[in-house]
């Protein structure tokens, strides 16, 4: 015990030795290098703000047409469990076509509303009123009253490719003036989820989201080609599939809406069959592809231009029909192979329309002038 006593002695002031002299220098060393330093390094990027040309385009792009862009809010009541009224809420876009206030939309954004309010991009708001709708191509215009009002450029959707850049403005989930690009991805057909039908319709994978509804689809110069309308997704939120409807066929039909607040449809006035090569061979027709016109409707466009019906009885399987009418192969210079092409050309005219429709009586060619008439109910 005696002996262990010197030894702790000597251990306790060798530590208090370490202590003073090394341990505590460095530490106080380390403390003054991190509160104190001598002189801070970054590294900073050089000042250069050039851009791009595709940046600067998409600028101008955005620059040129977000003003013209509008939050919808529409208002309507519902039922709840107990035939209460419950008051709904939903919101969209459009945008502006002239300087009278008039902004084109999607039909189902303004569906069954009550109140309609209009948010322009500089956040004024105003009261909107409904002045046509066209259920059937999801379109509708509405109309505010306000100064100094910039309407977009409508370009052309009838000469779209694949692969071309497009951009859409809009307010997804309610977030205004929102720009996103993408290419055409494709010139297809689709059904809605009310079962209506938008024939080429363009697909794109530029972000569109809910809320995006009614707005702009621009080309790289910033004209409108065409109006969101919908997205395919399991998740509610973009998926890189969403379909605008082509802007030819809200222009063929706008100044319908404007004037009598719904579309006259345009009618071609015949019932027809769409012929291959093999019926074509079977029928000894003069192309191997077509229309057969079986019926003109009596006073109807086709009949008035002297086109003619099926006038001899035959049977297509078990179904009677009547052969010997005349053979639609183009209108306007665009061949027709179905019923779906004629649906697509008719789409893109009003009533009132003139149409140059090229058919073969008998093995003659030729061409007839058609002023199409008003459908008596919706297709």
């Amino acid at each position: 015990m005696k002996l262990l006593r010197p030894v702790l002695f000597g251990v306790m002031i060798a530590g208090a030795f370490f202590y003073f002299t090394t341990y505590r220098a460095s530490r106080g060393a380390l403390a003054d290098w991190i509160r104190r330093p001598n002189k801070l390094e970054i590294s900073e990027a050089s000042s250069n703000d050039s851009l791009d040309a595709e940046e600067q385009n998409n600028i101008s792009v955005y620059r040129k047409n977000i003003s013209s862009v509008v939050n919808i809010t529409s208002k309507a009541v519902t039922f709840d469990f107990f035939y209460g009224l419950v008051p709904e809420e939903g919101q969209g876009s459009g945008f502006i076509i002239d300087k009278e206030g008039h902004i084109l939309t999607n039909y189902h954004v303004i569906a069954d509303a009550r109140q309609i309010e209009v948010t322009l991009h500089n956040r004024k708001k105003y009261k909107a009123t409904i002045v046509g709708t066209d259920r059937s191509h999801d379109l509708a215009v509405v109309q505010i009253k306000a100064p100094d009002l910039t309407p977009m450029v409508l370009g052309d959707s009838g000469n779209l490719q694949v692969g071309q850049k497009v951009y859409a403005i809009g307010n997804p989930f309610g977030l205004a003036g929102t720009l996103t690009r993408g290419i055409v991805s494709s010139i297809r057909q689709v059904q809605e989820p009310d079962g209506m039908t938008i024939d080429e319709a363009i697909q794109t994978d530029a972000s569109i989201n809910p809320g995006n509804s009614g707005g702009p689809l621009l080309n790289m110069h910033g004209e409108v080609i065409g109006i969101n309308t919908m997205i395919a997704s399991n998740v509610g939120q973009s998926a890189g599939i969403g379909f605008a409807i082509p802007i030819n066929t809200a222009k063929a039909v706008i100044n319908d809406l404007l004037t009598l607040g719904r579309v006259r449809r345009p009618a071609l006035g015949v019932r027809t069959i769409p012929i291959d090569s093999e019926l074509a061979s079977q029928m000894g027709l003069a192309s191997d592809y077509g229309l057969l016109i079986v019926q003109v409707v009596p006073g109807g466009a086709a009949d008035n231009a002297g086109l003619r019906g099926g006038s001899e009885r035959a049977f297509l399987g078990n179904i009677p029909i009547m052969v010997g009418g005349d053979l639609i192969v183009a209108i306007d210079g665009k061949q027709m192979e179905d019923q779906q092409e004629l649906a697509q050309i008719m789409n893109n005219h009003r009533a009132g329309d003139t149409v140059r429709v090229t058919v073969y009586r008998g093995k003659k060619k030729m061409d007839v002038n058609v002023v199409l008439g008003e459908a008596r109910q919706e297709v």
